[in-house]
């Protein structure tokens, strides 16, 4: 009976983040070990001396489902397939980055960079920064025929923060839409599908309240060094643009959380 409300609920585009139930454990149909990169579980367990690679296949087995990449039906998670997968895109159609750049302060400005970002999460999230980067333009002096930067907009850290929150924080099993980063010449729009839980709200956020609607992916990207757990990150850029007195607002707007960094 609870699979099949949860598959009616899933059919008709409801959101699981009202739900005590976290997207993130679930099985992906039709995968299983071949769709994990092995290679990178690898990497990934080395840092704890544990010799992946070289392990039976039943303890392999063993080590992917107690660690939630697999399924006690040996299927990938939602959470197993986008930090490891091969090709997550193939069985989680959106689940990407949009990133745009717009000549100008409104949508219908020119549209100067358009791209589609794929793969796990760590290379959407460096991928992103990437294009962020590679898009401000610092404020320079010329000094003695040098150029010479001045301070720039935002530290690297505020950037980082805003894409690893909405790729860690999105809720996944809306099926339908991707992560929008929308860079215009006056701000950038970080949008993810999915409201916040119940229990926290903006100002909670701004204090440092932590939550975790993707447990899975959150224990993973902490333990890569992506995030931490103390609720600092976004605290930490609302401190960074009150020191360059500027602008940052977190919204609501439907089934979608928006953050506007003004630059």
């Amino acid at each position: 009976m609870i699979k099949r409300d949860l598959k009616e609920v899933l059919n008709k585009g409801v959101s699981f983040s009202s739900f005590f139930f976290h997207f993130d454990l679930t099985g992906v149909d039709g995968t299983s070990l071949k769709d994990i990169n092995l290679t990178k579980v690898d990497e990934y367990f080395s840092r704890y001396d544990i010799d992946f690679i070289n392990e039976s296949e039943e303890d392999k087995v063993r080590l992917l489902q107690n660690t939630d990449i697999l399924t006690g039906e040996n299927k990938a998670t939602v959470g197993g397939l986008l930090i490891f997968g091969i090709n997550p895109q193939r069985y989680l159609l959106n689940a990407s980055i949009s990133f745009a750049r717009f000549k100008g302060k409104e949508m219908g400005s020119e549209l100067i960079d358009k791209k589609v970002i794929d793969g796990t999460l760590d290379i959407q999230i460096d991928t992103a920064f990437s294009l962020i980067k590679n898009n401000i333009i610092n404020p320079s002096d010329i000094v003695e025929t040098k150029r010479v930067d001045k301070n720039e907009t935002y530290p690297d850290k505020v950037f980082r923060e805003l894409i690893v929150n909405a790729c860690v924080h999105r809720d996944y099993s809306i099926f339908g839409s991707r992560i929008r980063i929308l860079f215009f010449d006056d701000r950038i729009e970080f949008i993810n599908p999915g409201r916040l839980p119940n229990t926290v709200t903006i100002e909670k956020l701004k204090a440092g309240v932590s939550y975790a609607v993707n447990p899975v992916i959150v224990k993973f990207m902490e333990n890569l060094r992506y995030i931490d757990k103390l609720g600092r990150g976004l605290p930490m850029v609302y401190q960074e643009v009150k020191k360059r007195d500027k602008k940052v607002l977190f919204e609501e707007i439907g089934e979608e959380f928006k953050v506007t960094l003004y630059l």
